[in-house]
């Protein structure tokens, strides 16, 4: 890693009992051709020794070690804060259980700094067991009903038409942004600790006034969900993460949705939760109806201003 530059990178990487990703995925850095980055690791609370069994393992890496789970807000926020001391003025949020090609930072640096009205820019993402299959070509969002897709979802990479640039949001699990945009628009919104922080944020950089752009040329590969993955009797996915998919969807009708667009959306969005909430009771997944159900009410009436990351 070279020395730093106005130019410099700051690659920020959450780990969370993740050993095994974040090593990976350090490796996967390590052979990459841009020539000024740093790497930043945020120990989010792992109680499994993995942060310090990391740090000997990479003495070149920054690390910061968080008292608690400030989860996916919290911890790139404290990240970024180190990185902002340092110096750095270009932010890349990296998921940790992702790889990347050696050109991925050159081709992503190009698409950001081309043009002074691009916020926001993230790379095509594939699947890492299927390389051929895209997992995230960005995002688009209706205004009228709220609803955030990502596109390309586990689409064939010869079979989806690049041609859409241009995108309403970008997915946190690899994006990169300018200290420009982070002091115009106030980054992450800490509150929503996990799931929707990126669209939100993305929507408040196109009220700035900024371009999101898609990055094609810049290739990365994602397993996916790695964090909220669990084994249990009620599935796979935690309650957990249906509790913060009600709650922040919920906050960002709030955030953003004014006049005709809030009377059609949270009909929809609401129907669309208490149906899952009957699918659940339906199947006996009773923890999960009510981490929906209380998703639903901590959705409308929390702070969802708070400087603080509302844990679930």
């Amino acid at each position: 890693m070279a020395s730093k530059k106005r130019s410099s990178v700051a690659v920020i990487i959450l780990n969370w009992n993740g050993y095994a990703h974040t090593r990976s995925c350090l490796l996967s850095l390590e052979k990459i051709s841009y020539p000024d980055y740093g790497v930043f690791v945020v120990d989010n609370g792992s109680h499994d020794g993995s942060g310090l069994r990391l740090q000997e393992e990479f003495p070149e890496v920054h690390f910061i070690f968080n008292h608690k789970n400030l989860g996916f807000t919290g911890g790139n926020l404290a990240g970024i804060e180190q990185a902002v001391k340092i110096g750095y003025e270009y932010f890349l949020l990296l998921n940790n259980d992702t790889s990347v090609e050696v050109d991925f930072l050159d081709k992503l640096m190009d698409c950001l700094t081309n043009d002074s009205k691009t916020g926001l820019v993230q790379p095509l993402i594939l699947f890492q067991d299927s390389p051929d299959i895209i997992w995230s070509a960005g995002g688009s969002y209706s205004k009228l009903l709220g609803i955030s897709k990502t596109l390309g979802d586990r689409a064939t990479l010869k079979g989806y038409p690049l041609h859409r640039i241009h995108l309403d949001w970008a997915t946190g699990c690899c994006v990169l942004f300018s200290k420009e945009v982070l002091n115009a628009t106030g980054g992450l919104a800490n509150s929503f600790f996990a799931y929707f922080e990126d669209v939100d944020w993305s929507l408040r950089i196109r009220k700035a006034g900024y371009d999101i752009l898609l990055a094609e040329q810049s290739i990365i590969y994602h397993e996916g969900s790695a964090s909220s993955k669990q084994e249990s009797e009620e599935g796979t996915l935690s309650p957990t993460v249906f509790y913060l998919h009600s709650r922040n969807q919920l906050f960002q009708l709030r955030r953003h949705h004014k006049g005709l667009e809030a009377i059609l959306a949270w009909p929809y969005q609401l129907l669309k939760y208490s149906a899952w909430m009957s699918y659940f009771c339906l199947r006996g997944r009773f923890t999960k109806m009510k981490a929906v159900a209380r998703g639903i009410r901590d959705g409308m009436f929390l702070d969802h201003r708070s400087r603080e990351p509302l844990c679930p």
